[in-house]
């Protein structure tokens, strides 16, 4: 099956990475006030609910920092197609294949360079 071109690549990657990255962006939006860092009142909360405030805060900059990473991919992914090189591994320079975009079209190794 012949690489297809960088139009079609655009025509079909492009919105879902742009959908993605509005998503993500959107969700950060959302939890901003759980990853601001816990207020402690030792007289009116307990010691086991400031743990879990603490918790909470924690996966909460824990989540915001896999979304920052996974928009720094989409916004690598779409300089790749502004560029003409999406689809391209970084490594080795082979064609990526469709089914593996398909799966995440953020990609940047072929199989083989991916192991």
């Amino acid at each position: 099956m012949p690489e297809p071109s960088d139009d079609d690549l655009h025509e079909r990657y492009r919105p879902r990475l742009v959908e993605e990255a509005v998503e993500l962006d959107a969700a950060s939006g959302i939890t901003t006030a759980d990853r601001r860092p816990v207020k402690l009142d030792q007289q009116s909360v307990g010691r086991l609910s400031r743990m879990d405030a603490l918790q909470q805060q924690a996966m909460a900059v824990a989540q915001e920092a896999r979304r920052r990473a996974r928009m720094t991919a989409i916004d690598a992914a779409l300089r790749r197609l502004d560029a003409g090189e999406f689809g391209w591994c970084t490594h080795c320079g082979e064609f990526i294949g469709i089914k593996r975009l398909d799966l995440d079209p953020a990609l940047m190794r072929c199989v083989d360079c991916a192991r």
